[in-house]
């Protein structure tokens, strides 16, 4: 998978993820039944969000090609009875969105078929609430640790960080983040999205509360933290579309 774009801002490189929790490990298989792969043909391309039986919510970046969805996905390559393969019938970018400056990352992918529920799938309910800065979340994906889009894991990872405030956000992304963002990461470092893991979820108190949308490069090494598309600001606009289509 390729690295969808790579923005050289103030001295700063920044990137669309399309990866992995640096410290992060193995998820239990049921643990995150919402978690959603998204496939560009045969080849992974992004995470995503169940969100409902017909719906999931991922990243507007992550639409670059025909696409289809995986759900109930732990090992990308191993046969598994738990999966379930779904045929995309409408992609829904969010109209707002720029792909210069990330905003309004977001997109809702209607399948042509309801999911099956079972422990393995189940959809997860939008935050409707902004999350509080130090809030404990978890992130979730296939990404790889090592930059390399060749080296994504093949089993899902999670990880745990924390809200950072508005404040801090702006200061390590001076004039590139805006009140439709929210940042996550651990102090330090060592902990983040990264290439492989777009449009997964960023879940706080048992809610979507963020996509994964970008962050610094190479994010192996960076200190600063992820940014996430804040779901909070998206909750009407979600389900009047969802209402609507």
């Amino acid at each position: 998978m390729k690295l969808l774009r790579i923005v050289l801002l103030l001295g700063t490189a920044v990137a669309a993820w399309g990866s992995l929790k640096l410290k992060g490990h193995p998820c239990h298989p049921d643990a995150q039944p919402w978690q959603a792969a998204i496939f560009e043909r045969a080849k992974y391309n992004c995470g995503g969000t169940l969100i409902g039986r017909r719906w999931v919510l991922t990243a507007a970046h992550c639409l670059t090609g025909p696409i289809h969805v995986r759900l109930g996905d732990y090992n990308l390559y191993a046969r598994e009875k738990t999966k379930q393969y779904k045929v995309v019938a409408k992609s829904i970018i969010h109209p707002g969105y720029n792909c210069t400056d990330h905003d309004n990352d977001i997109m809702l992918l209607k399948l042509q078929t309801p999911a099956t529920l079972n422990r393995y799938v189940q959809p997860l309910g939008l935050a409707s609430r902004c999350a509080e800065p130090g809030e404990q979340c978890s992130v979730s994906g296939w990404g790889t640790a090592l930059n390399a889009p060749e080296n994504i894991s093949i089993i899902l990872y999670c990880t745990m960080v924390h809200i950072v405030s508005d404040e801090q956000c702006a200061a390590n992304y001076p004039g590139h983040v805006n009140r439709n963002m929210v940042c996550a990461g651990l102090k330090g470092g060592g902990t983040d999205s990264c290439e492989g893991d777009s449009g997964g979820p960023l879940v706080c108190n048992g809610k979507l509360q963020g996509v994964v949308s970008w962050g610094d490069v190479p994010c192996v090494s960076t200190l600063k933290p992820g940014v996430y598309m804040n779901v909070c600001k998206y909750h009407d606009w979600l389900l009047a579309t969802m209402w609507a289509n």
